[in-house]
């Protein structure tokens, strides 16, 4: 026993050392809900992270060439503070892909449509519109796109890829997409507004751009592409997507809110200018709006946390936007601008999320050999006392937000 005395002690020892280094790495971890601890997560499980940021550190973007040169998430309080993109860390962490669709997460990824219809990409031809025959491009999935350019605040990436729609028309494109940081200065003058030091931000605008490299025009009986830009946001309890619209006769004729089915009157109020959509992750729902009635802004506003998110993106109001309902359609060519998904738990339960998006998308054009079209967006974080952030809803948005907080239990 006296010889075993030592070895235990010394066991002993390098157990405590060990469960104190544990505790110091715990400790030294930034909190999960962080900006610094989303970026100490992507740059461990991940090969290609790039950062913009300001010069004084506050303004920070994170973006991934793994995933499509897509905005993971971002920050207007520095490493400290809050993270708005939605990440799926199990999924990423497993370092493993999904057969259909890979859900990694980030506030705004680089898609194609149509999404449905005869001239889909998501489904094979003749395959019946369900989700076990739903299948995402791995151009717009899995394939890493190559960095282009890189300096401070702005970063290039491009690929290109060959794809085929239901109706049996192939597409041979190039695809660039560029992010850039905003200044204080840039964003002002996109916005059209100022607003004073209390309130922290963050602003980034992506360029995004496909070519026809094919031999043959893409047309409109056989199909066309669009670019669809989509964010997923971390939500609260209290995250309320605001869409305005132009408040022209019968304007509710060119709102979609049916995709998954009747969202709940508690949930979505649409105003004869404005719609108020219930984003908290907690029930499957989508909502989409017209060029015809459009604007070129849709928000969200988080009340628990206090942060204004603006996206802003161009509309023609008589182009040709696709469709991407789920079916055989009448009119492939009357399809939306704008879309809001809250997410939820599916029938069988499961769920992706929670997170809730904000998207865009550009018309569809019928792009002759070498000719190419971009779609641009612009994606800003406001983060401050109420007060101030709601004279900047009032301005750029129309809406008071003082209204919406003492009736949104009942929205």
């Amino acid at each position: 026993m006296k010889k075993l005395l030592p070895c235990l002690i010394g066991l002993w020892a390098l157990a405590g050392c060990s469960q104190t280094t544990n505790e110091n790495k715990e400790k030294a971890m930034p909190a999960k809900v962080t900006y610094a601890y989303d970026s100490a997560f992507l740059k461990a499980n991940t090969s290609s992270v790039y950062e913009l940021k300001s010069s004084d550190g506050q303004a920070r973007v994170l973006l991934s060439a793994d995933y499509q040169g897509r905005v993971m998430t971002s920050t207007a309080t520095g490493a400290s503070g809050n993270s708005y993109g939605w990440l799926n860390y199990d999924l990423i962490e497993s370092g493993e892909w999904n057969k259909q669709f890979n859900p990694v997460g980030g506030e705004e990824r680089f898609w194609l449509g149509p999404e449905g219809g005869q001239f889909s990409i998501y489904f094979t031809e003749g395959a019946e519109f369900d989700i076990s025959n739903w299948q995402v491009p791995g151009v717009i999935d899995t394939v890493a796109y190559p960095i282009v350019s890189a300096n401070d605040t702005e970063v290039v990436f491009g690929t290109t890829a060959k794809l085929v729609n239901y109706s049996g028309a192939e597409f041979d494109l190039a695809i660039e997409r560029s992010v850039r940081l905003l200044s204080k200065e840039a964003l002002a003058t996109s916005l059209g507004v100022t607003w004073g030091e209390s309130l922290k931000w963050v602003a980034y605008e992506t360029t995004n751009s496909i070519t026809n490299k094919g031999a043959n025009q893409w047309t409109k009986d056989t199909g066309l592409l669009s670019i669809w830009l989509l964010g997923m946001m971390t939500p609260s309890p209290e995250t309320m997507v605001i869409i305005p619209f132009k408040p022209i006769d019968r304007a509710k004729d060119h709102i979609t809110d049916d995709y998954f089915g009747e969202i709940p009157a508690e949930r979505l109020t649409v105003t004869d200018s404005v719609i108020y959509f219930q984003c908290d992750g907690l029930y499957r729902s989508k909502l989409g709006l017209s060029p015809v009635i459009a604007k070129p802004m849709a928000a969200s506003f988080d009340f628990a946390k206090n942060i204004l998110t603006i996206i802003k993106f161009p509309v023609e109001p008589n182009g040709t936007y696709v469709n991407s309902k789920w079916e055989m359609q009448d009119e492939p060519y009357k399809g939306d601008v704008v879309n809001s998904y809250n997410d939820g738990p599916m029938a069988d339960g499961s769920q992706m999320g929670p997170f809730y998006e904000i998207e865009s998308s550009s018309p569809a054009k019928e792009l002759a050999p070498g000719e190419a079209q971009e779609h641009k967006q612009l994606t800003c974080h406001f983060e401050g006392e109420f007060e101030s952030l709601n004279q900047l809803s009032k301005s750029l948005l129309g809406v008071d937000l003082t209204e919406i907080k003492s009736k949104k239990t009942t929205l």
